[in-house]
């Protein structure tokens, strides 16, 4: 019997059209671990306030990096399944599907269902552990798995923030660009909201967990946390100084998200003279809106109008070889184990 491996990753309206990333939107921010309110002030502010106003600008904004092929995020997903595939080579079928939109988790587990796999290896796209992002996708296939009459044995990739064929590849992304020839260098991730992060430690927040300095048994779960434990590794395989590099957290809709903010950060070094900083984003494993878009063209747009002379931003791990050889071997392991 072959082992399935299910790629997962977060998703992509059909098309820029409006009535698409409308729809999309809906799916994605009624979500309850997304937007963790109640489900009646959930449903109102995301199809009353937030779809609606949202949607057109968005829609916008994916119309200027939409290819002939299609959505960036999904063509590289569709490349990796493919490179994985032949990686592995015939002992497995490796499959693809996003949490929201197309191709569906729902159908492709109903798919898989069907065909009654003995054993399947889940494998979330997302580096750093988040309940909006790793839970959701995990939530949604423990739940449509347990309701099989046949029970295949279930193996996870829970996250992989500090696994070292994650930093190895990432720290061989960045150094393609010799980071030593900028001003300074600038590691973004997706933020979260406060409230989301403080859960993690009961609570608490990431002041007094130190999560900037430090990852435990006490803040294992913390997303803020993971995101500084890649980004010190990352640090160490580059060599780069304290001084040399700046943590950030990017999309936020207010200010009550992870800090610092991304754009501030960048302001403030062009405000200090810097005329040349290279940004990479290792929160996501795929270029997307959030890397093409927010950081190479409105972050750089920014930065130079407020005196910057460049800003690079160093492209994700999409199908680079030694990231396809890394998941090939995380899931050898998780087959043997």
């Amino acid at each position: 019997m072959k082992t399935t491996v299910l790629l997962i990753n977060l998703g992509t309206p059909d098309s820029p059209k409006t009535s698409d990333v409308r729809k999309y939107l809906t799916e994605f921010l009624n979500d309850k671990r997304v937007i963790d309110l109640p489900w009646l002030g959930r449903k109102s502010l995301v199809n009353a306030i937030i779809v609606p106003f949202r949607s057109s600008k968005s829609a916008k904004l994916y119309s200027e990096l939409w290819t002939e092929d299609g959505s960036p995020l999904l063509i590289n997903a569709y490349q990796l399944q493919k490179a994985l595939s032949k990686e592995l080579g015939s002992s497995y079928e490796v499959e693809l599907a996003m949490r929201y939109g197309k191709p569906s988790l729902k159908k492709k587990l109903k798919e898989l269902e069907a065909r009654q796999p003995e054993r399947i290896i889940l494998v979330p796209l997302y580096p750093q552990y988040a309940s909006s992002t790793t839970g959701s996708t995990l939530e949604l296939a423990m739940k449509a798995i347990a309701r099989w009459k046949q029970l295949p044995e279930v193996k996870t990739i829970h996250h992989f923030h500090d696994q070292e064929g994650f930093i190895d590849s990432f720290a061989d992304r960045i150094k393609h660009y010799k980071p030593e020839d900028y001003d300074h260098v600038v590691m973004s991730y997706h933020g979260l909201p406060l409230n989301q992060v403080t859960e993690a430690h009961q609570g608490k927040t990431c002041e007094e967990m130190r999560c900037e300095y430090s990852r435990n048994e006490s803040n294992h779960f913390c997303y803020r946390a993971s995101c500084y434990e890649t980004s010190h590794l990352l640090a160490e395989k580059l060599q780069l100084k304290k001084e040399d590099y700046t943590v950030c957290f990017q999309s936020r809709l207010n200010k009550n998200w992870t800090s610092p903010f991304t754009d501030e950060v960048v302001l403030h070094h062009a405000q200090a003279g810097k005329k040349k900083l290279l940004v990479t984003s290792p929160a996501f494993v795929a270029d997307c809106l959030e890397t093409i878009h927010e950081l190479g063209t409105e972050l750089k747009r920014d930065f130079e109008e407020e005196g910057g002379a460049q800003l690079t931003l160093v492209e994700s791990l999409n199908v680079m070889p030694k990231w396809v050889e890394t998941l090939a071997n995380w899931v050898n392991e998780a087959n043997q184990n």
